[in-house]
């Protein structure tokens, strides 16, 4: 099997398994608060992580990191899993699936605009345009076809949702100046975020014994949503000798996730949330191949 193909396996693999995670949010929640999820969710993608390092001979990596490198990783670890996932589960125990999901897709272009100040990047009209498009859709979605009304759905889950949106981008803009290791550097920010999800969950939940059904769905999210997928999207990226093939495949997500939320959480998609998404999905694609050649 050649590299290019095994690239492609690892990929649409990855796309697979993060299509189903959004349902698994909604199954969760009914079980788990948000701070539960993502204190469950968090160990158990910390022990998968520590197993793939073990697995890849590098988990002495992890203690070899510099000073800085470890103060960088309670930084991250604060802004996500921390504060990302705890914002992101709170969003979808407000709204339905197929609201949240493609709202949180917008992530791609909360990252241009983030870009510009923090990375001195130029924006360029199509930017813009993708701007527009692809918020003009999560209008669509959040209003369930009523845009004109700006009658949300729920106003506040909506602000999460997209909340969300800036703490992923913001993670990934400061990830980028991390050189180590990305299995390493993911492995002790999920440890540093520890303490902070401990610390959250004491001061305002009641402790308690969780159902064991919140306890398999909590397994699944870290599992899946925040190790492995992780972990197999990397390898795919590391072994195609064609980047724009291996990533245009993100854009299956969003639409096989609605599939999953359908026939498995029973939610009925309404028209809106498909338009909605096909515009988000257009503002990213505008984004992504512009339609000049300026160069962001």
């Amino acid at each position: 099997m050649t590299n290019q193909r095994r690239a492609v396996i690892f990929a649409l693999v990855a796309v697979l398994l993060w299509s189903t995670v959004a349902t698994a949010f909604k199954l969760s929640l009914v079980y788990l608060t948000p701070v539960e999820l993502l204190l469950y969710s968090t160990f158990f993608s910390t022990l998968v992580l520590g197993a793939i390092l073990v697995w890849q001979k590098k988990f002495c990596h992890i203690f070899q990191c510099t000073r800085k490198e470890y103060l960088f990783s309670i930084l991250l670890g604060f802004l996500s899993p921390f504060l990302y996932y705890l914002i992101l589960f709170k969003a979808y125990d407000l709204l339905p699936a197929q609201q949240a999901q493609p709202i949180n897709y917008t992530w791609a272009i909360t990252l241009s605009l983030l870009s510009v100040p923090l990375l001195k990047h130029k924006i360029v009209w199509q930017q813009w345009l993708a701007l527009v498009v692809s918020y003009i859709g999560v209008v669509v979605i959040s209003t369930e076809e009523r845009p004109f009304n700006l009658e949300f759905t729920n106003s506040f889950g909506v602000f999460l949702a997209l909340a969300s949106t800036v703490i992923w981008a913001l993670y990934w803009i400061y990830n980028t100046r991390d050189k180590r290791d990305p299995v390493v550097g993911l492995f002790l920010n999920f440890v540093f975020s520890i303490p902070f999800i401990i610390s959250y969950y004491v001061l305002t939940e009641e402790v308690r014994w969780v159902p064991i059904n919140g306890v398999l769905g909590a397994i699944y999210v870290g599992f899946f949503e925040m190790g492995i997928c992780f972990v197999l999207w990397l390898m795919a990226m590391k072994l195609t000798d064609n980047t724009a093939s291996i990533s245009n495949l993100i854009f299956l997500s969003p639409f096989l996730s609605l599939i999953f939320i359908h026939f498995i959480l029973g939610e009925r998609i309404v028209a809106g949330t498909f338009i909605g998404l096909i515009l988000i999905v257009i503002g990213l694609l505008v984004q992504k191949f512009p339609l000049s050649k300026n160069k962001s």
